[in-house]
């Protein structure tokens, strides 16, 4: 019976998510098939569209599930994904011990919408007075997607501790007086 917790469904399951995930170290998302993904597993193609629609509803399932990894490591409400303090070197440490995880992320995000949201609001506030708050917090998230993916491609040459610093750098010298001008 294929019910939905089966063992034998979570392993093909399993199987073809590794798969994917291995087709997409060396090919681009719309270059993997269905075809190729089930001779990989051994799996019948009826196997694979029991679980999924297409490779696209693949992918998104597979980048929802790292973005939830993702948040359980910096989830501090229901609000706000954030580090916290010495987070940035936290976070840098699990990018560094999870590469794979967070280049098929990069991967998978192919809209603006997935990216790493790791952001101290509060910090934010208190840097800015809540002026133009939105504008900061995008343009903060944009650089920091762009650092990590930069990092990754650059197979991680730099220590956890050297990119959580250039990060506190981006910091450095703002204080409860910073002004924002037109």
């Amino acid at each position: 019976m294929n019910t939905k917790n089966n063992k034998h469904r979570r392993e093909s399951i399993e199987a073809i998510e590794k798969a994917f995930v291995e087709m997409l170290q060396t090919q681009e998302l719309k270059d993997v098939t269905v075809s190729e993904l089930c001779k990989r597993t051994g799996l019948n193609r009826s196997t694979f569209y029991a679980n999924f629609l297409d490779v696209y509803d693949l992918a998104d399932k597979v980048r929802d599930q790292l973005e939830a990894d993702f948040a359980a490591q910096f989830i501090t409400d229901a609000q706000h994904i954030y580090p916290g303090k010495d987070g940035a070197l936290r976070m840098f440490t699990h990018i560094h011990q999870n590469q794979l995880f967070y280049k098929t992320y990069f991967k998978l995000a192919y809209d603006e919408a997935h990216q790493v949201k790791v952001y101290d609001a509060s910090r934010a506030e208190a840097d800015f007075h809540g002026e133009y708050i939105d504008y900061h917090i995008e343009f903060f998230r944009a650089g920091l997607n762009a650092i990590i993916k930069r990092w990754l491609n650059s197979g991680c040459r730099e220590s956890p501790a050297e990119m959580a610093q250039i990060i506190k750098d981006e910091y450095r010298g703002r204080s409860s007086t910073t002004q924002v001008t037109p």
